[in-house]
């Protein structure tokens, strides 16, 4: 299960989202006479290209606050996050100013420049980058932890650690040696009493525990056999 934190970030980052879409919805409806002119990077109007930023924004907004896809709404932030470093740095690389493109700063158009609303919106978009790799390092170090399994040698007792893709292989136990079917900690195996020919289940690390049958109470000792 993916760590609260991860989940706060997805709805923070739709939020988020919601209001840049807005916000771009008011640009396009205000009259700046800059809009009039073409984006430098795609040679359009401005205006026009504002408002399709501003559909993009709030698809991606409504696909983080209303679905359930976890991984894959962590992967369309960090889409949207890679494609708002990659064009900055083009319009570093080209010298251009941020301000006269469909992604430039939202301050400008809304006279908010040297407020203190204004400097917090010429922010979010670093936070906004940052938390969205953040998720996915997030999500990634969460399949990691779940790429492995831990069970208890039924030998001695010693813990084993081992790939989720080795279960039901047989392997040696690191501390004893003893050959050991690598099965998940909680898993529940059967067997058939030899007396009775009763079905009994016991949990793994049980295997090799001598006990009474709880059917007719003869002394078996607990091992995988098939069940009839």
């Amino acid at each position: 299960m993916e760590s609260r934190w991860i989940e706060s970030i997805i709805y923070s980052a739709g939020g988020l989202l919601v209001g840049a879409a807005l916000t771009r919805f008011l640009i396009v409806l205000s009259a700046a006479q800059s809009l009039a002119l073409p984006d430098p990077v795609v040679g359009i109007p401005l205006r026009l290209v504002v408002g399709l930023a501003g559909v993009v924004e709030l698809a991606a907004a409504w696909f983080c606050l209303s679905g359930r896809q976890r991984r894959m709404q962590v992967r369309l932030l960090v889409w949207l996050a890679t494609n708002l470093v990659v064009f900055h740095a083009g319009l570093f690389w080209m010298k251009i100013h941020p301000q006269g493109t469909f992604l430039g700063r939202l301050t400008d158009p809304l006279q908010l420049a040297g407020t203190i609303t204004g400097l917090v919106v010429f922010w979010l978009p670093v936070a906004f980058v940052l938390a969205s790799y953040a998720a996915a390092a997030g999500l990634w170090l969460e399949s990691r932890r779940g790429a492995f399994q831990k069970m208890f040698c039924p030998g001695c007792g010693g813990h084993i650690k081992f790939a989720t893709q080795n279960l039901d292989q047989e392997a040696a136990c690191p501390h004893c040696q003893i050959g050991v079917t690598l099965r998940k900690p909680n898993e529940n195996l059967k067997m058939t009493c030899y007396f009775c020919k009763g079905h009994i289940e016991f949990p793994a690390h049980a295997i090799g525990t001598r006990m009474p049958c709880p059917h007719c109470q003869m002394d078996i000792t607990l091992k995988v056999l098939p069940a009839r």
